[in-house]
């Protein structure tokens, strides 16, 4: 397909407010460049961002989604829900984000404490220099790990002192899975289960994931990724349609210099599928 024929979506992008590099109006103009139409702003755990890039999708005649990705727990597991249609201003969202961010900060200062004690690394000047995003992540501090000389990349800053059995894991505690699909629902967000197919789950697992989050009213299944492989796609498109789910679609786009995940998406879907698009106010 030509991309000059067709506009493109992408309902999973991040700024420089959570873990991404660009500011949201330069991601905002990177996507229209990529020919993409409809674009949602779903930065980890915050809402900082949402409002430039409203405001930078209204300049460019693009449609915007506000958007987050939330950090949830299931069975021991890390798992992420994209909620498209969130409402900045809705209290208990807010208060649950609010808690989010803390348990960021706190993970982030334990992991600083013991790259100092074990690693004898300055891991409090670091940490506390990364806590000072919006929502701080471990990339955050990886990137000052390179910066820094401790790492050569931030993948090598994850295995040699963030990772398992490293001298700074520090396991994530984050909200039940359950609670954050209840804060989604009551606030009137899309719950969308992001990137299924990278969970470290079983067959079994994953098809026990997706039935919690259609029993807990979720909306949709990340299912056009960039970087997904048509096994991948097949096995997603499947759990779409056993689980009565709508497919979203998206880059997860961080990073310009990260060639293999540019921004857009086709809305074109496996047959039987459903776009997401079609619940967007």
């Amino acid at each position: 397909m030509d991309a000059s024929a067709e506009r493109l979506v992408d309902f999973h992008t991040h700024s420089h407010f959570s873990d991404g590099v660009l500011a949201p109006a330069a991601l905002v103009e990177r996507a229209r460049g990529r020919n993409v139409g409809t674009l949602a702003l779903t930065d980890h755990d915050t809402v900082a961002g949402l409002a430039e890039a409203r405001a930078a999708c209204a300049a460019a005649g693009m449609r915007f989604v506000a958007g987050v990705e939330l950090s949830a727990q299931w069975r021991g597991q890390a798992i992420h829900l994209v909620a498209l249609q969130v409402d900045p201003q809705h209290a208990g969202f807010n208060a649950h984000l609010a808690g989010v961010l803390a348990r960021r900060r706190a993970r982030l200062a334990e992991i600083g404490e013991r790259l100092e004690k074990k690693a004898r690394l300055p891991g409090r000047e670091l940490a506390a220099n990364a806590a000072g995003a919006a929502a701080p992540t471990r990339l955050h501090l990886a990137r000052l790990l390179v910066e820094r000389g401790f790492a050569r990349d931030t993948q090598d800053a994850f295995d040699r002192w963030l990772n398992k059995d490293t001298a700074g894991h520090v396991p994530a505690e984050w909200p039940a899975f359950p609670d954050a699909m209840a804060v989604l629902r009551d606030s009137g967000a899309l719950p969308v289960l992001a990137h299924p197919h990278r969970y470290r789950l079983s067959a079994g697992g994953l098809r026990e994931l997706v039935a919690a989050f259609a029993q807990d009213g979720g909306a949709a299944l990340e299912a056009s990724m960039a970087g997904m492989s048509p096994n991948d796609a097949d096995r997603i498109a499947s759990l779409c349609r056993r689980f009565n789910l709508r497919a979203s679609m998206g880059s997860d786009f961080h990073d310009p210099a990260v060639p293999w995940n540019p921004l857009g998406r086709w809305l074109k879907l496996a047959a039987g599928l459903a776009p997401v698009t079609e619940l967007l106010r």
